[in-house]
């Protein structure tokens, strides 16, 4: 497994940790993975390995299997957790961008972009990028505005001031993570990834920028300048 997969998914459990401090339930960094005791918030994992040689013995101990649907991101697809009573809940493809590719301008026509930084702000975000599944109301907590390794970017429509696109930027590892990029009416997603990759070049023009995608998601990657580095596996289980 590449050094920059090790990176990207260094970087990754770094965003997961920002979540969980944020909800106030921090995880735990080892050699192997990144684990939580307590449950996670919706949609995010109770652990993440970190090398290639990671067990089920790194992970299964440092998370909780008392409640239903734990799940483990097997960075490297190397786990195998079926003995455990996991499912294999879906498969995606780290991806990579190096630092120092020519990028679009920090804004895209038609849609201003600029860091969230207040709270009202962070709710418009949300309520934009959840669409209409009200189980993730307040999911994206106000800590996440003064942690200094996350960038949550908004894309703003000029004519009315509201949040139409957006995506999050990790800096850890040696890298710039993307997640959570969405885009929504006017902004077509092409536009979301050039404006996302402007704006990781612009703050960290030396790091290359990572994140997994897959199916549609991960097509829109490729054409925004990614390359596929690698496999994961997202492990459920369902109790």
């Amino acid at each position: 497994m590449t050094t920059g997969n090790m990176n990207a998914a260094r970087n990754n459990a770094e965003w997961c940790e920002a979540m969980c401090r944020a909800h106030g339930r921090p995880g735990v960094f080892g050699a192997r993975a990144w684990t939580n005791a307590r449950r996670t918030p919706l949609y995010y994992p109770d652990a993440v390995t970190l090398t290639a040689d990671a067990a089920a013995a790194d992970v299964l101990p440092g998370i909780d299997r008392g409640t239903p649907y734990a799940s483990v991101k097997d960075s490297h697809a190397t786990l195998d957790l079926s003995a455990e009573g996991f499912d294999l809940l879906f498969e995606a493809s780290w991806i990579r961008r190096p630092a120092g590719l020519p990028v679009n301008g920090p804004e895209v026509p038609g849609t201003e972009w600029a860091a969230v930084r207040t709270e009202a702000e962070l709710a418009a975000w949300e309520t934009a990028w959840r669409g209409d599944d009200e189980d993730a109301a307040g999911l994206f907590r106000s800590g996440l505005l003064t942690d200094p390794a996350t960038t949550v970017l908004a894309g703003l429509d000029p004519s009315t001031g509201g949040t139409v696109a957006g995506a999050v930027l990790t800096a850890a590892a040696g890298v710039v993570g993307v997640s959570n990029l969405f885009a929504t009416g006017p902004c077509p997603v092409a536009d979301a990834w050039s404006a996302t990759v402007a704006a990781a070049a612009a703050r960290h023009p030396a790091a290359p920028i990572v994140g997994y995608e897959h199916g549609d998601a991960l097509a829109d990657a490729l054409a925004a300048g990614f390359t596929e580095t690698g496999p994961l596996r997202v492990w459920l289980d369902a109790g």
